[in-house]
């Protein structure tokens, strides 16, 4: 199993997306996740540290411009979505990843207090 470090840039990113509430709080994350094609196209118009703000979990040993480096995503590259929060949470409790699942349930109750 991989071991996942916390990335901390996409925190930060994410705490800037709630303050300038671009989220959607309703959506099916299964559903909203983008595919490989989506992810192909954004990285044709933004760099690697652009796509990296976006997930919460950076692959330990991977390199550092590929896919494969980054995990826990938590939006459609525009706006984060709170199911794709609770996805992170699950995920990386279920496989022992607590400074992720910690985070991300951080994040997840930032979105909730802003909202409320």
């Amino acid at each position: 199993m991989a071991t996942y470090l916390l990335n901390t840039d996409a925190v930060d990113f994410v705490e800037e997306l709630i303050s300038k509430r671009r989220y959607v709080l309703q959506s099916t994350w299964t559903e909203a996740n983008h595919d490989a094609e989506t992810e192909n196209a954004f990285l044709e118009r933004h760099d690697w540290v652009a796509y990296g703000r976006w997930h919460l979990g950076l692959t330990e040993g991977a390199s550092e411009e590929t896919k494969g480096r980054f995990a826990f995503c938590v939006g459609d590259f525009s706006r984060v979505h709170r199911s794709a929060l609770i996805a992170c949470v699950y995920r990386a409790a279920e496989w022992h990843h607590k400074d992720v699942e910690l985070a991300a349930h951080e994040l997840l109750q930032k979105l909730d207090r802003a909202t409320a």
